[in-house]
């Protein structure tokens, strides 16, 4: 069996130590789930992505993704961290390229350091009951700063709206009805938000940055009227201040009719070591 490999990369960030970290291991064609589950548990990282050969022929490459404690379809940071990387070692080219994973093919636009991933259309927004989510948080009503909505892009999230002064206070406190919250303060002048994910339901105590959440949080944006109905709009998200792994998500939406029909984010990606892995799970 050839070695498996592996890179550490810090997403959504151009200085190493900050941004979101990732595990992007090569060579582990030959490993089942299990086995793969238990090297993403031994990263314990937000997520592991391992680089593997494409099923489908419309594929540049495909990646399975992993938190310490399940497998996720899709997830944005992986899969920016993922292409950015390819592109350093040499196995793709700068510019349009085709990812596989469980949740279908994500388009990206790659670039020395740098990627844009493209969401696919999100799921209509669900409305959702705010007291399980602000209690997940640690906060309550008075902390509320519109309704919470379920929508994705390739993964659903629940979002709740609180007050800015609400974000720093926020602590997650795990409930078995609420496996995750996306927690965030909108400044609609700038068009920048403030947000923290708390997943404890997936192995995940507080995400650095969430790069399938920022591409959701354009259909709740739009859906909700935070950002116009109609057009091409741009807006920032801030993550992971909190702890100490900074992260900026440069995101774009487009709309039509108060409905996402078009969703982007873009991430810088520093690299951090490399390695290969000496033993192997059993």
């Amino acid at each position: 069996m050839s070695p498996v490999t592996y890179e550490i990369v810090d997403v959504f960030t151009d200085r190493p130590y900050t941004g979101n970290p990732l595990a992007v291991v090569f060579g582990a064609e030959r490993l089942d789930t299990e086995r793969l589950q238990a090297i993403a548990r031994e990263f314990n990282l937000s997520e592991t992505a391992f680089v593997l050969p494409v099923e489908d022929p419309a594929a540049d490459y495909r990646v399975r993704i992993f938190t310490p404690g399940a497998e996720l379809p899709f997830a944005g940071h992986p899969s920016i961290g993922t292409a950015v990387t390819l592109l350093s070692r040499g196995r793709l080219k700068a510019g349009r390229v085709m990812q596989e994973c469980a949740a279908g093919l994500f388009e990206l636009t790659i670039e020395d350091g740098r990627a844009t991933l493209d969401g696919t259309p999100p799921s209509p927004l669900r409305p959702l009951d705010a007291g399980p989510l602000l209690a997940a948080a640690g906060l309550t009503s008075a902390d509320l700063a519109g309704e919470p909505y379920a929508t994705g892009s390739g993964l659903e999230h629940h979002f709740l709206p609180v007050r800015p002064d609400a974000v720093a206070r926020a602590v997650s406190r795990p409930r078995p009805d609420v496996p995750k919250v996306y927690l965030f303060s909108w400044d609609a002048e700038r068009r920048r938000a403030n947000a923290r994910l708390f997943a404890p339901g997936i192995g995940i105590t507080e995400d650095p940055a969430t790069g399938s959440a920022a591409l959701g949080l354009g259909a709740y944006l739009t859906g909700t009227g935070l950002l116009p109905s109609d057009g091409v709009s741009a807006y920032t998200i801030d993550q992971g201040e909190h702890i100490s792994r900074p992260s900026i998500l440069d995101c774009e939406v487009a709309a039509k009719g108060g409905v996402a029909i078009g969703l982007r984010v873009t991430g810088r990606v520093a690299a951090v070591a490399k390695g290969e892995l000496v033993a192997l799970p059993h």
